[in-house]
């Protein structure tokens, strides 16, 4: 004959793999340390500074147009 088995057991552990895998996902792709944040962060601000610096000046002003 073969073995008892709980079905409840069964569905509760196919729940936690699979609300494991899902953290897994989430860690891989939010996870990140304060360094890799920060670095982030510099070199956004960077290239924000960057393109800012290269802006031109455009003249707004309609009343010296003729």
């Amino acid at each position: 004959m073969g073995d008892v088995v709980n079905l409840n057991d069964r569905r509760k552990k196919k729940a936690r793999e699979e609300k494991a895998a899902g953290a897994a996902a989430n860690r891989a792709r939010f996870g990140r340390t304060k360094g890799e944040k920060k670095l982030e962060e510099k070199l956004r601000t960077a290239e924000i500074r960057k393109l800012d610096g290269a802006k031109r000046e455009t003249d707004t002003d309609d009343s010296q147009e003729t």
